[in-house]
């Protein structure tokens, strides 16, 4: 018995993975606030990756801008003003017209009032001019600029008026019953006109409000169709949801974006459908619209502000733009001024026109480009939950360490693509958090489990080598405890070896403490690109450097990172020579050897002490490849073995044939130029010095010498191409012998 409860609460891998699945799918149903945020974000961040996308074009937005403001006043204008706009647009064709503003209070630009006063203050002063009464009577008439307003709106048959609800109690408490009951009348044009619903339906979830901020009378009598504007923001305060009904007293009504979508479709039938657990759906016409259970349309942005075409109202009301700019449109007007700006904060901006989120609303209505996220969606995310976990859970206590991080990132990385793929091609969001976390924690949890259990002996491995044996090495010996003997393995490397140009001179003319200054800074910076290409740093030797690439890891492409870390050295050596020269400092050069092949690589040394290195003829070959770069004047010259190996990555040309000392076979040499990319800066060089030195070796010296003259024509001071004229002229004094076969033979390191 208790042997089986000593099993029942030890620990194990798989117990770790179902405990976790387990706890995340608790949280996933509870809907933990934090996780909701960080979900938020990741749905904010696959948006944006996505890029923007081209709106239908339907939709356009006039703006009252700093531009309107200059021109035609401080807002609110005259509604004489507002009115001249609706002219305007109608004149232009516009279909549909929303405004996402309120008329709520008489124009305070009117001189209706001061009028009335006049006429008031006439009859008790006893004064009865027929004229002038006459005259006040019809300057009221046309003083009253609401009414302007209303008859423009009226005329133009295709404005749909904003207003907005008061969803908190407290901000409806200023209002009596009265004023929220002709509110209610303003805006009866839009209720939903069809709410299906069976007994079980349930309209809780649904936004409720308490008043409704409307029109005046007169305009709001005058509108064919209205809506409200409200907005709510998430946790975070930002729009990602666009809410399409909200219910006040009996009433189901819609907002400004549908009600100006109906108009511009000349009125299909709008239909609410409620279920048991709130709204089911909205249906336009054909469209049937996705919502959640409030009713609310998870908004699918196209882009950042100004996605839709915005149109100054100032260039409208002075009929400034091309004829059929507004044809057959959906004209939003809205706010973009400074002061006046409805700042919203989006997934592409903290600075967003709330007008244009109505913009948004439409298209994606219109269109039919929706994101979708339902119970189904969620069944999915359970699925990914369970299965993304099973699949660390499973394989990750069977691999070796680094096997197992790569297997997370590759985990990772596949699930995240795949969900930002069906997000970006099919407008799907699924949950992308829960299950990236639940397979990190897992495998947090197992590489925890791990380490307790199977790594101590490891790890006192490493705390008796730390401090003598490099970091690489010991990760190789902890795989492979065999590799603490003394010997290696021949493998198919790249060997890099790079030295200061003249450094007794250079240290002759410094301070010890300033040599060594200099010489760490310099050794740092040439560090870290050995590092970043992920080679061994084999050894210092002086103010020389040699690394290896292929070992301890398998590098296949061993020979190309040895390239560009010696690339990366010349662009690091260049920064570091501008500094020194600017600080009145020796300036440095390097040359680079750098050759591949087979070598020997592994523990070398005493039965005491020995160090992980490289040895063999393809290391001395790359020692002396170092030193001819002072031979031809170069900086980096690599083997013909390495060449074979990157030539379709990077660009080089042959320097030599070349007999280094102590070897006997010749080997071609060749320079490292740059990257494949950057070809056409050194195409010409190249072919020149190629014909150059192909008449060399057919002993033409005079064709050889005008040819490498040609190279110095491309690339003055070119040094290989100084070397070959010299050796031209000797040749021509002193001819090579019949078998000569170009090669050259050096005769020092």
């Amino acid at each position: 018995m208790g042997e089986r409860i000593r099993k029942l609460f030890t620990v194990t891998p798989f117990k770790i993975t179902v405990l976790v699945i387990l706890i995340a799918l608790t949280l996933f149903f509870v809907d933990v606030r934090f996780i909701k945020f960080m979900e938020l974000k990741a749905l904010d961040l696959r948006m944006v990756s996505r890029g923007e996308l081209p709106s239908g074009g339907e939709t356009v937005i006039v703006t009252v801008d700093e531009k309107s403001l200059n021109e035609l006043g401080r807002w609110p204008w005259p509604r004489t003003t507002v009115a001249k706009v609706v002219e305007r647009l109608k004149a232009g064709g516009a279909k549909a017209v929303g405004f996402d503003v309120v008329f709520a209070e008489p124009d305070e630009n009117s001189s209706l009032k001061t009028l009335a006063s006049l006429g008031s203050e006439m009859k008790r002063l006893g004064i009865h001019d027929r004229q002038l009464s006459s005259l006040i009577g019809r300057k009221q008439k046309g003083a009253d600029t609401d009414a302007a307003l209303a008859q423009a709106i009226a005329r133009a048959r295709n404005v749909t008026l904003g207003y907005f609800f008061h969803i908190q109690k407290r901000d409806a408490e200023h209002m009596t019953e009265r004023q929220i009951s002709e509110g209610e009348k303003y805006i009866r044009n839009s209720r939903y006109a069809t709410v299906k619903m069976t007994p079980e339906s349930n309209d809780s979830p649904i936004v409720p409000a308490y008043a409704a901020v409307t029109n005046l009378k007169a305009i709001s009598a005058a509108g064919q169709n209205s809506g409200y504007f409200n907005a709510f923001p998430d946790s975070d305060g930002t729009i990602r949801w666009s809410p399409l009904v909200i219910k006040f007293r009996d009433g189901y009504y819609t907002s400004l974006a549908l009600s100006t979508l109906m108009q511009y479709l000349d009125g299909p039938m709008l239909t609410l459908n409620l279920a048991e657990f709130g709204v089911e759906s909205i249906r336009l016409g054909s469209i049937e619209i996705p919502t959640d259970e409030s009713g609310r349309l998870l908004l699918n942005y196209l882009g950042p502000a100004k996605t839709f075409p915005h149109h100054s109202a100032a260039d409208v009301y002075a009929n400034r733009l091309p004829a059929g700019t507004f044809k057959d449109k959906i004209v939003l007007i809205g706010a973009t001024a400074t002061g006046i700006y409805d700042l919203r904060v989006t997934p592409f901006s903290a600075v967003y026109p709330g007008v244009e989120i109505h913009a948004t609303a439409i298209d994606n209505i219109l269109h039919q480009r929706f994101l979708l996220h339902s119970a189904w969606t969620m069944f999915i995310d359970m699925c990914a939950i369970v299965l993304c976990g099973l699949l660390i859970g499973m394989a990750a206590p069977r691999l070796k360490a680094v096997q197992g991080v790569l297997l997370i990132l590759a985990a990772l990385t596949v699930f995240v693509v795949f969900n930002a793929v069906i997000f970006s091609r099919l407008n799907i969001w699924l949950n992308l958090i829960y299950p990236v976390l639940t397979m990190m924690t897992i495998y947090l949890g197992i590489t925890v489990y791990r380490y307790v259990t199977e790594e101590r002996e490891k790890k006192k491995i490493r705390g008796a080598f730390q401090y003598y044996l490099t970091a690489s090495v010991i990760t190789e010996m902890l795989k492979d405890p065999d590799k603490l003997k003394l010997g290696g393995d021949k493998k198919d490397l790249s060997v890099l070896f790079s030295d200061i140009r003249g450094f007794t001179t250079v240290s002759e003319k410094l301070s010890p403490e300033e040599l060594v200054h200099l010489l760490n800074e310099y050794l740092t910076a040439m560090t870290n690109i050995v590092f970043k290409y992920e080679g061994l740093l084999d050894k210092y030797m002086g103010d020389a450097i040699m690394a290896v690439f292929g070992a301890p890891l398998d590098q296949p492409d061993h020979a190309l990172r040895a390239c560009r870390t010696a690339l990366g050295m010349m662009e690091a050596l260049k920064t570091l020579q501008k500094k020194w020269t600017d600080e009145g400092r020796p300036v440095l050069n390097i040359g680079v050897g750098i050759n591949s092949g087979d070598m020997v690589v592994g523990n070398m040394g005493s039965e005491m002490r020995f160090d992980y290195t490289v040895m063999g003829d393809s290391v001395n070959l790359g020692s002396r490849l170092e030193g001819i770069n002072k031979e031809y004047g170069t900086n980096i010259v690599i083997s013909e073995y390495t060449y074979a190996a990157v030539k379709e990555k990077l660009c080089c040309r042959e320097l030599d044939m070349v007999r280094v000392k102590g070897k006997k076979l010749p080997v071609r040499i060749y320079e490292l130029l740059g990257e494949k990319r950057d070809e056409a800066k050194w195409r010409d060089l190249i072919r020149l010095f190629d014909e150059a030195l192909a008449l060399y070796r057919q002993g033409c010296w005079d064709d050889a010498m005008a040819a490498f003259r040609k190279v110095l024509e491309v690339r003055p001071g070119d040094s290989p191409a100084e070397l070959y004229l010299e050796r031209c002229v000797e040749l021509q004094k002193e001819p090579p012998p019949e078998d000569w076969d170009g090669v050259c033979t050096m005769t020092r390191k």
